[in-house]
């Protein structure tokens, strides 16, 4: 196949990404010995769903089966783009925990870069598309000076974060990971994420209490957890949920102990722990089998609203990540918790505010999969005549589908 090649119809690239993710998802927890038998499509639509879910890399040294050869080659270059990108980030983080001491200015590394120095995964493992750091809002204009002084801009500022890019930034148009792609920062002052609209704030769980200058770890391996499970909660409201979010999941809880479960179900005063910590867990435990306490499972099951528990609790990672072709127009309204919440939901979604519209704005000049696509040149009005009329498909999935039909059926 070539670039120029026809994509099938969305119903059959829908039923290829949902084959191939779910069957993926369960081969990092529970391996198998035995290849899939797919078709030359569906295993073009598996490397698509690798690159989406960021495990192209695990799955070069997790696999018990080789598949065709052209697969095999893609998950080898995979691995290697990510280790040479991972030396690159490692040099990049190391840079600015030097300035951010000697400016005294204490920053917490977050996820990918935290779970790297904890030691779960080696280099070259887990893509990082970008370097986050947490800082206390009195010292963000002097963290925002510190990144600036390296050469870095800020391209975005909205509600959970402000991106930074470097003067030359680079993105290859090459399928999932490519060692020469541009290291984004996202400098955080809170840590929050939107469940779908109220904001769900965990940042005095997340920061140091006694915080050194440089970058500091979380202060325990709960508040890890914590933050990693709230970002799940966050990607499966926005349906951007990645099978590595999970993988980082699974691998976190084989180390807590009853001391840090502890931790987590009193975060709130009660015992039974945030209301959005099950639907996160709960999914990671499918496809990775008892990462979870049995006690543990019974007191999360009781701090869930019923309805949120009933409608994740049938979802799969296809259902709440970018392996889900259509576009949705309410997607994760079932995580309102009132229906005062829902209407203010829904209309927010139908007349988007103006930082919803600036992050619009900066994807359809910036993101490749949005520049590829009409969709995001649409005014809001075309938008909801589409939702109403038709099935319109999701841009990024679409785009990296593309991707992948471009690639040689066999290494060169």
């Amino acid at each position: 196949m070539s670039a120029d090649a026809d994509i099938p119809r969305p119903d059959v690239v829908q039923e290829a990404l949902r084959k191939t993710t779910e069957r993926l998802a369960y081969e990092l927890g529970r391996p198998t010995a035995v290849a899939p038998s797919w078709s030359e499509f569906e295993w073009r639509a598996a490397r698509a769903a690798a690159a989406i879910h960021g495990v192209s890399p695990l799955l070069a040294t997790t696999l018990r089966w080789s598949g065709p050869p052209g697969w095999q080659a893609f998950l080898i270059e995979q691995k290697e783009h990510t280790e040479s990108r991972h030396a690159r980030i490692e040099t990049l983080a190391k840079l600015l925990d030097e300035r951010a001491r000697s400016a005294g200015i204490p920053l917490v590394a977050l996820k990918g870069a935290a779970l790297h120095s904890m030691g779960f995964y080696k280099p070259g493992e887990r893509p990082m598309a970008d370097l986050d750091f947490l800082v206390e809002e009195p010292d963000l204009s002097a963290a925002t000076k510190l990144l600036e002084d390296q050469c870095f801009s800020e391209e975005l500022r909205y509600w959970k974060n402000r991106v930074f890019t470097p003067a030359e930034a680079r993105t290859s148009s090459a399928l999932g990971e490519h060692r020469d792609n541009h290291i984004k920062i996202e400098l955080h002052w809170r840590v929050r994420e939107k469940l779908p609209l109220a904001l769900t704030d965990i940042s005095d769980s997340v920061f140091p209490r006694n915080p050194h200058p440089g970058l500091n770890a979380y202060p325990s391996l709960a508040a890890l957890l914590t933050h990693l499970v709230l970002h799940a909660a966050g990607a499966m409201a926005s349906r951007e949920l990645r099978l590595v979010h999970l993988n980082d999941l699974a691998l976190v809880c084989a180390r807590m102990s009853t001391e840090n479960w502890e931790e987590i179900l009193r975060l709130e005063g009660g015992d039974r722990g945030p209301w959005w910590l099950k639907p996160p867990l709960r999914l990671a435990e499918n496809y990775y089998p008892d990462i979870l306490p049995s006690w543990v499972r019974t007191r999360l099951a009781s701090g869930c609203p019923a309805r949120l528990g009933r409608i994740t609790g049938r979802q799969y990672l296809t259902d709440v990540s970018l392996s889900s072709v259509w576009i949705k127009a309410f997607p994760g309204i079932e995580w309102s918790q009132s229906l005062i919440e829902s209407c203010k939901y829904m209309a927010r979604r139908v007349r988007p505010d103006d930082e919803a519209r600036a992050v619009r704005k900066l994807d359809a000049t910036s993101s490749p999969w949005a520049t590829a696509s009409r969709w995001y040149g649409l005014s809001q009005a075309s938008r909801m005549v589409r939702w109403m009329t038709s099935r319109p498909t999701r841009t990024a999935t679409m785009y990296v589908i593309r991707q992948a039909m471009a690639q040689p059926a066999e290494p060169l």
